[in-house]
Order: structure tokens, then C-alpha cells, then sequence
């Protein structure tokens, strides 16, 4: 008897758990498998597919990698840009709701616009049917030790929530650079389980 109540309080707390976090069931999506009339730049990271409120949605991430910049300047400088496109499919129709595009322009020494390994993800922390798509990204021409520009971008239907900063690099054995970080007014008025779960991936991924 106390086996099956210490079975049924685990099994509870589990279940309380997933729908806590209130994560979407996501489908990993092949190039070769997108459906026609999606188009994208660069080179794709994650393509998924999931069902909310708002329908059958499907969200790209791609990066370019650094190339020769298109800008008339020095002939080593680089540019390099990343895209996060959304589309929602109705019937036959794909239609594109949002796209976030950032980029480094001209960069003559390390250039870097990636997005943060392990962060792409769809939650739905306010449990209120809609998703929410949360990216991750760092963008930086440096040719020294120093920290990187670092965004968290989250996007719940066509309202996007934005935390800005810099990540946080080790300048010598006792003194670190960056980390500071910012909220745009959604976050700052919106949900506070939504701003909680932004800070937590930031310290997750602030070294």
C-alpha cells in the first residue's frame, strides 16, 4: 500500500511538472520535406512543426556563416547574418507571420552571428494554447577577448518579447566582462513566468 501511494505522488509531481513547464509536442521537419512556399536565406539550423490555437505552424532557423561583405571596403571584411522565419499553413496556403534578421556588416576581424547551441525551443508557460517560440543568438566583430552582443528573442502569436545584453567572458584571472541584459516592455509587463524563464536561459548560457 505505501509502495503504490509513494508510485501514484511520483507519477502526480511528474505529470504537474510537464504541465508546468507546458511544453508544445514539436515535429523536426526535413529541407527536403518543407512544404512548397516556404523560402528561406542561409543555411538551416532547426526546422520544426507544431499545432496551437493558431493553427499549423511551422518555424526555421538559418544561418549563413561569414562571407566576402558587400559593402565597398576592405577586401579581407566580412559579413555574416542570421534569419528565424514563421509560417502559419492553412490548406494549401502558407503564409509568413514574423521573421527576426540580425547581421554583422564589415567585420575585418572575428565576425560572429550564431544562434546558442540547445536554446531554439516551444513552450507554452501560460498554459493558454498559443505557443510561444523562444530563439537565442550572439553577434560580435571582435579581435580581442571581450564579450558578444547576446539576444533572447521570444514570440507568442505575432508579439514578440525581446531581452537584450552581452554575454560574459573571462578577461583575465580575476575580472569578468559583460553579462548585463535588459527586458523590452512586453517582458517587462507580460507574464512574469514568461520574464523567469527568459533569465534562467540566460544564466544558463551567459559564459
Amino acid at each position: 500500500m505505501k509502495y503504490r501511494i509513494t508510485f501514484f505522488l511520483i507519477t502526480f509531481f511528474i505529470s504537474l511538472t510537464l504541465i508546468v513547464q507546458g511544453q508544445i509536442n514539436v515535429i523536426k521537419l526535413e529541407r527536403s520535406k518543407l512544404p512548397k512556399g516556404i523560402h528561406v536565406q542561409g543555411e538551416i539550423g532547426n526546422a520544426i512543426r507544431y499545432t496551437d490555437k493558431l493553427g499549423d505552424n511551422i518555424v526555421i532557423t538559418t544561418e549563413t556563416g561569414q562571407f566576402p561583405s558587400k559593402k565597398e571596403n576592405e577586401e579581407d571584411d566580412k559579413d555574416a547574418e542570421l534569419f528565424a522565419y514563421h509560417f502559419l499553413s492553412e490548406a494549401d496556403t502558407i503564409k509568413q507571420t514574423w521573421k527576426v534578421y540580425d547581421f554583422i556588416k564589415a567585420c575585418p576581424f572575428d565576425i560572429e552571428a550564431n544562434f546558442v547551441k540547445n536554446t531554439f525551443q516551444v513552450t507554452d508557460l501560460n498554459n493558454d494554447g498559443i505557443a510561444e517560440v523562444w530563439i537565442m543568438y550572439k553577434t560580435a566583430c571582435h579581435s580581442d577577448v571581450s564579450s558578444s552582443d547576446m539576444k533572447i528573442i521570444m514570440y507568442q502569436g505575432t508579439q514578440k518579447f525581446a531581452m537584450r545584453g552581452r554575454n560574459k567572458v573571462k578577461i583575465s584571472d580575476t575580472q569578468f566582462e559583460g553579462g548585463e541584459y535588459t527586458f523590452d516592455k512586453l517582458f517587462t509587463d507580460g507574464p512574469v513566468v514568461f520574464s523567469d524563464f527568459a533569465k534562467k536561459l540566460w544564466d544558463k548560457n551567459i559564459m
